[in-house]
């Protein structure tokens, strides 16, 4: 791809249906209403921390786009400002700015740009224990010191200057709540923006029980395409959503049977889950950072540190609002274009919210730590930048697995009928996943999931650029692909999960023309925030 002239943006920019977030904060307390311009403030500032960590001179380019009022220059800022980065990852990447890099930096701007995987991995094979963690960890960047030396800096030292300022948002939040669990969490996470120690406060994240739930502070690693190893400052303010929390703690009640019977050797299974895994049904008021960052996330599976997870379970947020429209935005219009007529009637939002759950509660379940003659290591240090492609592939296939489990056992009610449906709107949602590109995590996950399943007669095609699903060998096949990466996960096996992605990086030629087919149609949502526009006074 050329730099993007304004015909492209155009095209480009319809790539996103916008969707209007208008959500009713009346019945929060006035404290809590008061709290949320605070929140807010804090987000816009932990903006500009997650545009430098993408790139080092994305605040430059920023300014130099909002200086220019061309009709070019306005489309270039619109869509700079999905992205984030001067880089279009629904197009391989590819730069669509001019005087720019033609591909992002695969480190971003954790690590320096010219710096190469050999030279961290002599240079972390020189240190200690202890600085080796350092500088493997979620919270440190890597830059040059004397002599060109590679050194750690923790964020609190790269980003003293927006943390000081979100920490004080953070704090005024704090003093407006009346919610002690939010407020707990928020004076917690304001001292660690400082002091760059954030087990204390994530414990804390798990334990909110408040109507406004917030995520705040450095989590995903998906930005680090180098080695997966550093964390994202995200922001995301949600109103919990009681009616809808309240059917989906259902699922958590199980996950202790689920794990006991993953399809994997009994020796990986874990006897006992964490303590705490809370399910919250949210809707978005307003995001940040990673947190609106290109396709939007509809839920998630945090903290992502060990410590936490083995102490505590994670918590799984779902977005019922950013769900609902993609949905009807994305999804419900690419199924018209791929599914057999007979199958459309399958397609419903009730199985693809759930399928979102269960693939979220996934990530909490099976292997987390594994077991060496050395010590104990992680999946996700083991498989490095493979780690995250390969963690959703296993959510998505888990959680099929999860819900195919539950309806054998007549727990979740509706038979063959409700097993049609499910499997129906997730083969309509692969291919949703697909229109983002191959080149993140989940798209890679995805390109194996479609790959292994049409392989095994699972997703059939119909010759005329229409699928369906096959049920019974979907079972199956679902149970198999399950087993294979549960295991390479248990192992950490690098070299496995390195084949199983090297085998799915061309798509088979008759999804990549069902895939074109589609080019006419949003591939996603850009979130309008209309009601925390009005809260603090400012346009959408």
């Amino acid at each position: 791809m050329s730099v993007a002239n304004l015909s492209q943006l155009e095209s480009m920019l319809a790539r996103f249906a916008p969707a209007e977030y208008r959500l009713d904060v009346s019945h929060l307390s006035p404290g809590d209403r008061r709290a949320l311009p605070e929140l807010i403030a804090a987000s816009r500032v932990l903006d500009r921390v997650f545009l430098r960590q993408m790139w080092s001179q994305n605040p430059e380019l920023l300014a130099r786009l909002r200086n220019d009022r061309s009709p070019l220059g306005r489309l270039r800022l619109r869509y700079f400002e999905i992205c984030k980065m001067p880089w279009s990852e629904l197009d391989g990447g590819a730069a669509f700015l001019p005087d720019v890099p033609a591909k992002r930096p695969p480190g971003a701007n954790f690590y320096p740009e010219d710096m190469t995987r050999a030279e961290f991995e002599a240079w972390i094979r020189t240190l200690s224990p202890a600085k080796r963690e350092e500088a493997e960890g979620f919270f440190t960047v890597i830059r040059r010191g004397a002599g060109r030396q590679l050194r750690a800096i923790p964020y609190s030292e790269e980003y003293a200057t927006e943390l000081r300022q979100m920490a004080v948002h953070l704090r005024r939040a704090a003093a407006q709540t009346d919610n002690a669990s939010l407020k707990k969490f928020l004076l917690l996470r304001a001292g660690a923006l400082l002091t760059n120690d954030y087990y204390a406060s994530d414990l804390a994240w798990m334990e909110i029980d408040a109507p406004v739930d917030v995520t705040f502070g450095p989590y995903e690693t998906y930005n680090d395409q180098l080695f997966g190893y550093k964390a994202s400052f995200e922001a995301y303010i949600h109103l919990r959503d009681d009616r809808e929390t309240g059917k989906v703690k259902f699922f958590a009640s199980h996950l202790q049977d689920v794990e006991n019977n993953l399809p994997i050797d009994a020796r990986y299974r874990n006897p006992k889950l964490g303590g705490l895994s809370p399910i919250r049904v949210v809707n978005e008021l307003y995001g940040a950072g990673d947190g609106n960052h290109g396709v939007q996330t509809a839920a998630y599976n945090l903290p992502n540190d060990e410590r936490v997870v083995q102490r505590k379970g994670s918590k799984q947020v779902l977005m019922r609002n950013v769900q609902m429209a993609k949905f009807e935005k994305i999804l419900v219009p690419i199924s018209r274009r791929v599914l057999a007529a007979s199958e459309l009637a399958n397609l419903e939002f009730d199985s693809f919210f759930t399928h979102v759950l269960a693939h979220e509660l996934s990530h909490g379940i099976g292997p987390h730590v594994i077991h060496r003659a050395g010590g104990n290591t992680t999946p996700r240090q083991e498989l490095k930048e493979l780690y995250s492609a390969i963690e959703e592939a296993k959510a998505d296939v888990t959680g099929l697995f999860l819900l195919q489990f539950l309806m054998d056992r007549g727990l979740l009610p509706g038979g063959a009928a409700r097993e049609q449906k499910l499997y129906t709107t997730f083969l309509a949602s692969t291919f949703r996943t697909l229109r983002f590109g191959i080149q993140e995590a989940h798209g890679k996950g995805m390109s194996v999931q479609f790959r292994f399943l049409m392989e095994r007669g699972a997703f059939v095609e119909l010759g005329d650029g229409k699928f369906s699903v096959d049920t019974a060998k979907m079972k199956s096949a679902v149970r198999e692909l399950d087993h294979l990466l549960l295991t390479i996960e248990a192992e950490g096996n690098y070299a496995a999960a390195k084949a199983l992605l090297e085998e799915s990086k061309t798509l088979p030629g008759s999804l990549q023309q069902a895939l074109a087919g589609l080019n006419d149609l949003p591939t996603d949502i850009e979130p309008v925030f209309v009601t925390a526009s009005s809260l603090t006074h400012r346009q959408p």
